[in-house]
């Protein structure tokens, strides 16, 4: 379904995000690789830790990445630390999260970094980092790299309490994992905050196409986030997910690299719910021929704009 892709059929409930896009997010074509260093940098040689830029409105820093991968690791190292540390600042917590998805993102692009980046992520963390590099790989191939940004609006998301309730009715009532649905929700549109129709015509924060929603919906409203969330539920439960989460998941976007990511997120979070609060403070990227370009809470355009009239309007 949804914003995450291009690809959609007849019983998809998608569309084709930017996660994204992912949020997300999106599901974005890599660019070409940034040049890797003339010579590995071992994990001794670390610079000092990257600084930050400007506060934005949610008190979180928005975060600006070191050149060097050695140091792009250590600082995703202790981002991961900060997101599962419960008595990390709001503010710490958003920060974290976002030189979290930018270096994943980064990362995602530029394999020739695993060599130097994988060997200094800890035991504990190693199956978090590989599976949010594969499901970051396999968005990436989802779709083309554009020259223009889409027609979205940028929104506010529902509560990450709240998403989090309704994550867990939903499972309480169909049986389809909460840690799924959050994944779908993360890919689809960054958790409600891309709003807008697809250009499959899918629309909501779980990206229903409309003959689908007249069948999974019972009657609510598309864009509201539990009706969204538990008519994914019910779709993904009469689509088999109780014998295989894999075909369920197909069936709501005919893509296996869909399907990868969804379960590399939705594992992520099985094994350490509190992995949520990095994703949920993830921002709308969408990937172009100018490279990673924010959209933040606010953009709105009633139809594709080239992005260089936007970034000549928006510097980044």
């Amino acid at each position: 379904m949804g914003f995450a892709v291009s690809r959609h059929h007849s019983r998809r409930l998608g569309v084709g995000l930017a996660i994204a896009g992912i949020a997300l997010a999106g599901c974005d074509r890599p660019a070409a690789p940034a040049a890797s260093p003339s010579s590995p940098v071992a994990a001794s040689s670390v610079p000092p830790a990257a600084p930050v830029t400007k506060m934005d409105e949610s008190g979180g820093a928005q975060p600006k990445l070191a050149a060097d991968p050695a140091q792009i690791g250590a600082d995703l190292i202790a981002d991961e630390q900060a997101i599962r540390d419960p008595a990390t600042p709001g503010p710490a917590l958003v920060t974290a999260a976002r030189r979290q998805q930018a270096a994943y993102r980064a990362i995602g692009r530029n394999p020739a970094w695993d060599g130097v980046i994988r060997p200094l992520i800890p035991p504990n963390l190693i199956t978090t980092y590989d599976r949010n590099i594969e499901a970051r790989r396999q968005l990436t191939a989802m779709s083309p790299v554009r020259d223009t940004l889409p027609a979205w609006r940028i929104i506010p998301t529902a509560p990450a309490d709240e998403l989090m309730r309704l994550y867990h009715e939903a499972e309480a009532a169909t049986g389809v994992g909460w840690n799924y649905l959050a994944a779908i929700n993360l890919v689809e549109t960054r958790f409600g905050s891309i709003a807008g129709l697809s250009t499959a015509g899918a629309q909501g924060p779980m990206q229903f196409m409309p003959e689908t929603w007249a069948q999974y919906g019972n009657g609510g409203e598309v864009n509201s986030p539990r009706d969204a969330i538990m008519g994914a539920g019910r779709f993904l439960a009469a689509s088999g997910f109780a014998n295989s989460p894999d075909r369920a998941i197909y069936a709501y976007n005919h893509a296996n690299e869909y399907v990868r990511a969804v379960k590399d997120y939705a594992a992520i979070m099985a094994d350490d719910p509190g992995s949520f609060a990095g994703y949920f403070n993830w921002e709308v990227y969408y990937l172009t021929t100018a490279g990673d370009v924010l959209l933040p809470v606010g953009y709105a355009q009633p139809q594709r704009i080239p992005v260089g009239e936007y970034l000549a309007a928006h510097p980044q």
